[in-house]
Parts: C-alpha cells; structure tokens; sequence
C-alpha cells in the first residue's frame, strides 16, 4: 500500500521548504491536504511529483513548489475572501481554506466541478464554495474578493477577473510568454493595478486567458 503520507512530508521537505515557504499556515495546510484525493484515480500515484500534474485537456495541477510560493507572496490572513481560478479537482481551494476565511473555487468544467465538491465535502472542508462557470468570468456573485489565485497560466487577464478584487486586494497570476512564465502579484489600489515580478514557473494558459491578436486585413 502505498504510504501517501510519507510522500505528503517529502514534497513539502524537498519542495516546498527548499524554495524558501516556511510560513507556517501554508506549511501546514500542505501537509494536512491529502493531494492524492484532488486528482483522477489513475493519477494519485503521481499526485506529489515535482511538475505539473496533467489532468487533460490542457489542464494541470499546478506544481507545489509554483502553489506553495503563490501563496506565500499572497500572505493570505485567515479573515479573507479568496476566489481560486481554475480550482480543477478543488486541491488548492483545499490549502487555501486552511488559511482564509473562506474560498470561492471557480471551475468550468462540470465533471471537475463535481469531484472538487465531493472531494472538499470528504475532506470536511465547510469553507469552500464550488461555483461552476466560465473561468474568464470569475464568480461576481460572491465578490468582491481580496484575494484572487489564478491556477494556470495566463496571457491576457480578462477585466472581469479585476474588476471583481477588491481595492487593496491582491492577486496571483502564472504570466507566460511562449515556454517562458513568471508570477507576478497584482495590487489593485485606488482602482488600478500595480504589479510586481515575484517567481518563474510555468503551465498551460487556461481557457479564456488567451492574448486575442487585432483582426488585419
């Protein structure tokens, strides 16, 4: 049988603390999340590689090391709103709501949708909405958020997303240029963002963050 366990503590001692999180609520929230729930039955044996985990479609588990240092560039207090972007199987929306008062996870695919719910209800995670829609749309239903995580990579980030953070919140998005991705983390203050480079990584762009090239003749 395989020891999941085990291999929840090595992830965090060789991936996550090395790239220097130590926070102790992220830490935590990393070794208490069961990551091979959040991912499809013939993926649970990979769920703690050192990469990105494909879940299909162009879909990836973000890697805990790109997660773990989102999260600690976010500095999340526990009396927070987070919405989570692309939530897939609801794996970060989990870690997140170890830390925040509570998280919105955003996901447009039904099935996934279905399974982050079942899955976050099993783990008895009660802090955490699953709201299914388009990604690009984010859930204004719930909003204003202070905190918003975008998991997956972006070129463009649609003005629907922005507009639901709250000024002074922050937010994390996986910016790629070709192969090439760098984090940054958006301050929205007095109405505008202000922006600042924090790690690279890098992740399939998700649906409806594509750049839309100008039409020429």
């Amino acid at each position: 049988m395989t020891d999941f366990s085990a291999r929840r503590t090595m992830m965090v001692d060789t991936q996550v603390r090395p790239s220097d999180v130590t926070k102790f609520p992220i830490i935590d929230a990393m070794l208490s999340v069961k990551r091979e729930d959040f991912v499809p039955a013939a993926k649970r044996e990979a769920a703690y590689m050192g990469e990105n985990l494909g879940l299909g479609g162009g879909r990836v588990l973000l890697e805990p090391r790109t997660l773990a240092k989102m999260l600690d560039a976010l500095d999340i207090d526990q009396d927070e709103l987070v919405l989570d972007v692309g939530a897939a199987y609801g794996y970060s929306s989990a870690v997140i709501a170890h830390m925040a008062v509570a998280v919105v996870a955003l996901e447009e695919d039904g099935d996934m949708a279905h399974e982050a719910e079942e899955g976050l209800m099993s783990a008895g995670m009660d802090n955490v909405i699953v709201h299914t829609g388009p990604l690009n749309e984010g859930a204004p239903d719930h909003g204003p958020y202070d905190v918003i995580v975008v998991e997956g990579g972006v070129s463009h980030l649609p003005d629907a997303i922005l507009a639901q953070l709250k000024d002074g919140g922050r937010i994390a998005c996986l910016f790629m240029d070709g192969a090439l991705g760098e984090v940054r983390i958006g301050y929205k203050l007095d109405g505008r963002m202000h922006w600042r480079r924090s790690f690279n990584a890098g992740a399939p762009i998700l649906p409806g963050f594509e750049k839309h090239n100008a039409f020429q003749f």
